[in-house]
């Protein structure tokens, strides 16, 4: 009897096996290594733009500039925040469902957390694009109010990997170099 699990070797072999499955007939996502994986290649280069965009953000709080020029630089930066998690949420959506118990919703909860990012960096994106500039005290209190509601949603919309329902996912996340 066949078994279907895909390897964790990177993303091209996630794809080659996930075609190999269908072409083969067996059914299923990939594997929970494979699924994890992805999963993890699709975040790493994520995080690192959310780090660098919220390092420039700080910057911009305490540089001297123009409101003006504060207002286009932090739309610019929220643009770059939502379209990166955006980029993330297509990744894992692409990733598949895992082969293993609670995949279906377990893969749900990463596309639901990283949409609600998305749309977090969206609304901030909005509120600042929508502030005047012509009283410079009064712009940088709706950048502060904006950036707290930022912090509040973001925080609101992280997932908490360690209440997969997945064994097999929890040890995956935990033994592919790509979640290292």
């Amino acid at each position: 009897m066949r078994t279907c699990r895909a390897t964790a070797a990177g993303k091209l072999t996630v794809v080659l096996a996930t075609l190999a499955l269908l072409a083969s007939g067996c059914g299923g996502g990939p594997s929970p290594q494979a699924w994890a994986a992805s999963v993890c290649t699709a975040l790493a280069p994520w995080r690192s733009e959310i780090s660098r965009l919220t390092s420039s953000t700080d910057q911009q709080m305490t540089a001297q500039t123009t409101p003006a020029q504060a207002k286009e630089n932090l739309v610019r930066l929220f643009a770059g925040a939502e379209q990166a998690s955006e980029t993330a949420r297509r990744k894992v959506e692409q990733a598949g469902v895992p082969e293993t118990e609670h995949g279906d919703e377990i893969s749900a909860g990463f596309r639901s957390s990283l949409a609600k990012i998305r749309d977090a960096y969206g609304r901030a994106r909005g509120t600042i694009d929508g502030l005047g500039t012509g009283e410079a005290g009064a712009f940088y209190d709706g950048v502060r109010a904006a950036v707290d509601t930022l912090n509040k949603e973001y925080d609101a919309s992280a997932l908490d990997t360690s209440q997969l329902n997945s064994e097999e996912l929890k040890r995956a996340f935990d033994e592919v170099p790509e979640c290292r």
